[in-house]
């Protein structure tokens, strides 16, 4: 039988928890920092959020949404709603598991099939949602209008909304965890810091932390194109700005089609065996484009783990190496 004083709490010193969400980063606890091969002068590293406990970036901003909606009393007897890309709603689906909250998630079609399953395996409603639901001029957006949608129903008692696109705790997350882990595993020498146009989340929280420490360090945002198929990325071109977007914070928009990130995502794989997704692969072929030198900070979102049905597409003719 266990007694009270077999119980073994949780020690970060030696890695044992009590709950998987006790895995969550902070500036004691960080995801690593990798060192990526470039083309040109920068030494990059990459920001390895696919290590976080529930596989992407995310994890921090739904943590951080979640809390700040506790402190309003905004999940009182409510369900959740969110739209999402996928990230952000598995690592809400985890934590609503924990807490025994019902989650449903508006997500776009074209969404890899990876990213529903693991959803409904964590026990959330998806609602594929196609794109035009929306306006024309934002056809990217009718997972936020159907999600949106539904927060307004029954007079707004049935579902609480985190809003990861307008919430500022989602910039919070990365002010006061992303960009510290960032400053101190550099020794604030970083002077590059990139990172994709999503929620926008991680580039303000990030940005803003940064150039507090420094305003020469330059910000660089990875924005595809029209029509691209990076996930979790957004074409502004064809999705409304998040409200939390600063731009201030912003020096240089580089814009990255689907075919070189692609190409980078595979040479990363297969020459530095970091299985990373997509949207890394447009950022490492974004810093190649820099002219700057010294040290930069690149976020690697999530795994490609998540991506296997693409990256099949991907291999073509190829086929998978046996």
């Amino acid at each position: 039988m266990t007694t009270t004083q077999d119980h073994l709490a949780t020690d970060r010193s030696v890695r044992r928890y009590e709950r998987i969400d006790d895995l969550l980063p902070d500036v004691d606890n960080p995801t690593p920092l990798v060192r990526a091969h470039t083309t040109n002068a920068l030494e990059l590293y990459l920001k390895l959020e696919w290590l976080n406990p529930f596989g992407s970036i995310k994890d921090r901003t739904a943590a951080y949404l979640l809390a700040g909606m506790d402190e309003t009393g905004k999940l009182d007897q409510h369900e959740l709603v969110e739209p999402s890309s996928g990230n952000t709603a598995i690592a809400l689906a985890a934590l609503a598991a924990l807490r025994d909250t019902k989650l449903t998630v508006t997500i776009p079609d074209g969404v890899p099939e990876e990213k529903k399953i693991l959803l409904r395996m964590l026990g959330a409603e998806v609602w594929a949602t196609p794109d035009d639901l929306c306006p024309v001029d934002h056809p990217k957006d009718g997972a936020i209008a159907l999600a949106r949608s539904l927060a307004a129903s029954e007079g707004g008692n049935k579902y609480a909304m985190p809003n990861q696109y307008e919430n500022p705790d989602n910039v919070k997350a990365h002010y006061e965890t992303t960009g510290p882990e960032i400053w101190r595993q550099t020794e604030g020498r970083v002077r590059v810091f990139l990172a994709g146009f999503g929620t926008c989340g991680t580039i303000t929280g990030v940005g803003r932390f940064l150039k507090e420490q420094d305003p020469e360090i330059r910000v660089v945002a990875i924005e595809p194109q029209r029509g691209h198929r990076l996930p979790g990325l957004k074409s502004f071109a064809e999705a409304s700005e998040p409200g939390i977007l600063d731009r201030s914070v912003v020096d240089e928009v580089i814009r990255v089609d689907d075919e070189p990130a692609y190409a980078e995502t595979k040479r990363i794989w297969r020459e530095e065996g970091l299985m990373v997704g997509p949207s890394t692969g447009a950022i490492v072929h974004a810093a190649n484009q820099l002219s700057d030198e010294g040290i930069a900070a690149g976020v690697s979102p999530d795994s490609g783990l998540k991506y296997t049905s693409y990256f099949a597409e991907l291999l073509g003719d190829e086929g998978l190496p046996g």
